[in-house]
C-alpha cells in the first residue's frame, strides 16, 4: 500500500505558520479542558451498557462504517460512543484474527464522508489533511467517495492526489471523475470497478455508486446512475468473463429504494436482470441512519449511521462457490439463520447488527477480551496520534461551559433543551453591528446550519466545528417596513431550501435537509412515519439497566440493535429560526427592521419580500458584519460571554437522552 506522509509532517504542513493567530487554530492561551481517562481520549468516559448477546458469524462477513465525518476521537461527552479510530483499529484487528480463526471472510468496508463535522478534520486546510492518514490506519477492503469529498476544489484535489493513492483499486468510483491537472482531461478519482477473491476463494465484483450528487465543484463529475449503466464498461463488468460469486455494491447512497435520492434499486434491478441467480449485497450511506432492506431472496442493503456512533455488521451463509474454501458454518459461535424473504429457497441466509462505538462494545465482541489484552500497539499509537493532533490544532481549548445539552430534535421546538430555544438568543446577543445596534433586527439563520447536538459540559474550539460547522456569513437589508419583517420567518418556513450556498467567489454547496422519510441531518434513529417519534422495540430486555440511544426498526423487524436502549423522541423541526435584537423595551412597534440572514440563503430572502409587494434586489443585500463572522462564530462568542461558570471545571453531562437538571 502507498504509504503517506507521517501525520507530523502533515501537521507542519497544514498547521505551520497559523498556530500562533488565534483566530486560525483556536486560542493559543485559551484554558483546556481535559479529564484522565486510561484509555480513549482523555476527555471520553465509556459505556455502562453492554451488548445484549454475541455476533452471528457466517460464510462471509462485513464490518461496515460510513458517513464518519470527522469523528475519529469518539464522542467525547456520549458515553455510547466514546471510543475513538484507535480502539477500532484494535478491534478491528480482533476481529479479522478472529475471522481466519474460525475459517471464513471478514471484509471491511466504507461508504463515504470524511469530514466536515468535527474540528480533528475541519480545523485544517483543506479539511482531511490530517484526519485521513489517520483513517487509512484500517485495514479496508473497498472504500466509496462521499459527497463531502466533492464540495470543494482543494478536497477534492486531496482525496484524488493522496486519499486515493493510499488505496489503489480498493477506492471504487464508480460514477466520479475528476479532471488530471496533468492532462486536463477527466478520469475516475478511484477504480472503475473491482473484481478479487477473498482469503478464503469468494470471487467478488464490486461497484462504487454515489448518488445523484450536483453541489460538486466543477473540477468533478458524477454520472447519473441511469446513465452508468447503460455503460458498456458496467454491462461487461457485470458480464464479467470470470465466475462471480457475490456482487457488492457500495455507495454514498441511501439503501432504502423509496428514497428520492437513492439510486440502489435501479442498480440492484439491473443487475438481477442481467445476474438473475447471484446474490447481491449492498452497502450504503448519506442518509445518517442505520436501516437495513431486503431487495430478494438473496439481494439485501445495510446503512450503518452517522459521526461515529455505529459500525455495522452483517454476516451471511450460503453462498455458491466452487472455490471456497473456508466454512460455511462455522463452528463454536453463532450462525445467521434468516432467510431474506419467507419463501426464499435460495439458501442465503443473514444476520445484521448495529454496534455502539465505545470500547465495551469493542471488548465484548473482541472474544470477552479484558482490557488489558484488547489494545494492539498499532491502536494504542492511533489512539496517541489523535491526542496529538487534537493539541496541535488546539482542539480541548474552552470557550466556556455549557449549562445543560441542547438537542436537535429530542425536544419539541424551542423547548427547554432543545437547541432551537438556544440559537435565537445566542443570535440576538452576538451578531451585532455596532453603527445600526440601535435599530431592531432579526436573525434568521436556517436549522440545518446546525449540524449536532451541543451537550453539556466544555465548550470547545472542537465544538465550534462539531455543532455548527459551516461559515455562512451574515448579510441584511436594511430598513424594512416592521410589517413586511415580521412575516419573513413565516414565510421562510413555507419556501424551499436553496440547492447551493449563493455567495460568490465560492463553491461550498451545504446539503439541505431533505424532506423525504428519511433527512439529510436526521435524527438518532428510524423515524416512525412523520409524526417526529422514534420507534420503540418489542423485544425483551436483558438488562437491568437501560439507557437512552438508538432503537432501530429495518425490514428484519426490531432486534437489529446490538445493544438496547430506551427510545430518544424525536420532533421535527421548521427549516429556519429566528433572533431579534433591539426592539423597543415598552413592547412598541418599530416603523423599520433591519431583516438578518445568511448569506447561504439571501436569494430567497429577496424573493419572499418581493412576493410581499416589496422591490427589493441583491444590490439591497450587504453584510450586516465582518464576514469572518459566520455560523461557526456566534455560539462560541456566546459561550465566552455567558457560559463562564465552573470554567475550567465544567460539569459533564451524560448525552443526549440523559436528564441534566440536578
Amino acid at each position: 500500500m502507498y504509504v503517506r506522509l507521517a501525520i507530523c509532517t502533515a501537521l507542519a504542513a497544514a498547521v505551520n505558520g497559523v498556530l500562533a493567530c488565534d483566530s486560525c487554530y483556536g486560542p493559543s492561551n485559551a484554558v483546556v479542558h481535559e479529564r484522565n481517562v486510561r484509555r480513549m481520549q482523555p476527555e471520553a468516559s465509556n459505556a455502562t451498557t453492554g451488548p445484549r448477546a454475541p455476533l452471528e458469524w457466517g460464510q462471509l462477513n462485513f464490518l461496515h462504517t460510513t458517513d464518519t465525518h470527522g469523528w475519529l476521537e469518539g464522542h467525547l461527552k456520549e458515553q455510547n460512543y466514546g471510543a475513538d479510530w484507535g480502539d477500532f483499529v484494535s478491534f478491528s484487528r480482533h476481529m479479522v484474527q478472529k475471522a481466519g480463526n474460525l475459517g471464513v471472510d471478514l471484509l471491511l468496508v466504507d461508504t463515504g464522508d470524511l469530514h466536515d463535522g468535527a474540528g480533528l478534520s475541519d480545523a485544517a486546510s483543506p479539511n482531511g489533511v490530517l484526519s485521513n492518514p489517520i483513517f487509512d490506519e484500517i485495514q479496508y477492503d473497498v472504500l466509496t467517495i462521499g459527497n463531502h469529498e466533492l464540495y470543494l476544489t482543494d478536497i477534492a484535489y486531496e482525496t484524488y492526489s493522496n486519499f486515493s493513492k493510499v488505496w489503489g483499486d480498493k477506492y471504487v468510483t464508480s460514477n466520479v471523475q475528476i479532471i488530471n491537472p496533468a492532462t486536463g482531461q477527466f478520469e475516475y478519482i478511484g477504480s472503475k470497478y473491482r473484481y478479487f477473491t477473498t482469503p478464503h476463494g469468494l470471487r467478488i465484483m464490486t461497484f462504487g455508486v454515489l448518488f445523484d450528487f450536483t453541489g460538486n465543484s466543477n473540477v468533478s463529475k458524477i454520472t447519473k446512475a441511469a446513465d452508468m449503466i447503460k455503460q458498456q464498461w458496467f454491462l461487461d463488468a457485470v458480464n464479467y468473463p470470470q465466475p462471480v460469486d457475490l456482487f457488492l455494491i457500495i455507495g454514498h447512497n441511501p439503501i432504502r429504494t423509496t428514497v428520492s435520492s437513492s439510486t440502489f434499486g435501479l442498480l440492484h434491478s439491473t443487475i438481477r436482470a442481467m445476474r438473475p441467480t447471484v446474490p447481491i449485497q449492498g452497502f450504503g450511506g448519506h442518509s445518517h441512519i442505520r436501516d437495513f432492506q431486503v431487495y430478494d431472496d438473496k439481494s439485501t442493503g445495510l446503512e450503518s449511521g452517522r459521526y461515529c456512533e455505529t459500525l455495522g455488521w452483517l454476516s451471511m451463509s450460503g453462498i455458491n462457490s466452487s472455490t471456497f474454501t473456508g466454512n460455511v458454518k462455522p463452528r463454536g459461535v453463532a450462525n445467521p439463520t434468516r432467510k431474506a424473504t419467507n419463501t426464499s429457497t435460495s439458501g442465503v441466509v443473514y444476520s445484521r447488527r448495529y454496534l455502539d462505538w465505545n470500547r465495551l462494545t469493542f471488548e465484548y465482541h473482541a472474544t470477552n477480551s479484558q482490557e488489558s489484552t484488547f489494545d494492539y500497539h498499532s491502536g494504542l499509537r492511533v489512539t496517541d496520534e489523535i491526542t496529538d493532533v487534537r493539541k496541535k490544532l488546539n482542539l480541548s481549548s474552552l470557550y466556556g461551559c455549557a449549562p445543560e445539552t441542547y438537542c436537535q430534535s429530542c425536544k419539541r421546538f424551542e423547548a427547554d433543551g432543545n437547541i432551537f430555544s438556544l440559537v435565537p438568543v445566542a443570535l440576538g446577543a452576538t451578531v451585532i453591528n455596532a453603527s445600526r445596534a440601535s435599530t431592531p433586527r432579526y436573525i434568521i439563520v436556517n436549522t440545518g446550519s446546525i449540524r449536532f447536538d451541543l451537550v453539556k459540559g466544555p465548550f470547545t474550539y472542537d465544538d465550534s466545528f462539531i455543532v455548527s460547522p459551516f461559515n455562512d456569513a451574515f448579510q441584511y437589508i436594511k430598513d424594512v417596513p416592521y410589517d413586511m419583517a415580521r412575516k419573513v420567518l413565516a414565510s421562510l418556513n413555507g419556501a424551499a431550501l436553496p440547492d447551493k450556498r449563493n455567495s460568490a467567489g465560492s463553491d461550498w454547496g451545504f446539503m439541505p435537509r431533505e424532506v423525504d422519510t428519511y433527512c439529510a441531518d436526521p435524527t438518532l434513529s428510524h423515524i416512525s412515519g412523520q409524526t417526529g417519534e422514534l420507534k420503540t422495540r418489542g423485544i425483551h430486555r436483558r438488562q437491568t439497566v437501560v439507557t437512552p440511544g438508538y432503537t432501530t426498526t429495518d425490514d428484519f423487524g426490531t432486534d437489529g440493535d446490538d445493544t438496547i436502549h430506551s427510545t430518544i423522541p424525536s420532533y421535527s423541526q421548521p427549516n429556519y429560526v429566528q433572533g431579534n435584537g433591539s426592539f423597543p423595551a415598552n413592547g412598541t412597534t418599530p416603523a423599520v427592521v433591519d431583516v438578518v440572514f445568511l448569506d447561504y440563503f439571501a436569494s430567497t430572502v429577496v424573493s419572499v419580500l418581493n412576493a410581499m409587494g416589496g422591490t427589493y434586489t441583491t444590490a439591497d443585500v450587504s453584510y450586516y458584519v465582518d464576514p469572518s463572522f459566520t455560523t461557526q462564530s456566534y455560539l462560541p462568542e456566546y459561550a465566552k460571554k455567558y457560559w463562564q461558570a465552573n470554567v475550567p471545571n465544567c460539569p459533564v453531562g451524560q448525552g443526549v437522552g440523559y436528564s441534566d437538571k440536578k
